[in-house]
């Protein structure tokens, strides 16, 4: 039974303003696109609302992230708390602050996510690789 914990940061620049960029975060449609890819996706963006998103392990065996929103000031910031569970076990436990700057017509995303990684599921790097190419699915979205 071994526990890891990790920090990492993660910046990305959008030719779009803040708002747009909030708004891609808070429509389910958009997220869907960008975020969930294939597998059953619910939000409820709210504080105090969840999302969910199911997927397959690599094995194909059932993958499922659950957030809760607990900090949402538009077009400035999301704060939510997440599981992964695969295998029917948790993996990972993070914490993930969301900050939007306006900068020219743009917006420069900052995102800051604190993992607890549980018995070797899942590995800081593939977390910080997947949260990389979410982002940058968001950056395909905008466009």
């Amino acid at each position: 039974m071994t526990v890891l914990h990790s920090t990492f940061s993660l910046e990305r620049t959008y030719g779009e303003p803040p708002e747009r960029v909030f708004a891609a975060w808070a429509d389910p449609a958009a997220k869907q696109r960008w975020f969930a890819s294939e597998g059953p996706h619910e939000l409820d963006f709210r504080v105090g609302g969840r999302e969910t998103v199911e997927g397959r392990t690599p094995g194909g065996g059932p993958l499922k992230f659950v957030a809760t929103y607990h900090d949402i000031v538009p077009e400035q910031r999301i704060v939510f708390s997440g599981t992964l569970t695969g295998d029917g076990s948790l993996a990972t436990v993070s914490t993930t602050t969301v900050e939007l700057f306006a900068e020219g017509d743009g917006t420069r995303l900052v995102l800051t996510e604190q993992d607890t990684f549980l018995d070797g599921a899942e590995k800081p790097e593939w977390r910080e690789q997947g949260t990389g190419d979410w982002l940058d699915r968001l950056g395909a979205e905008l466009k």
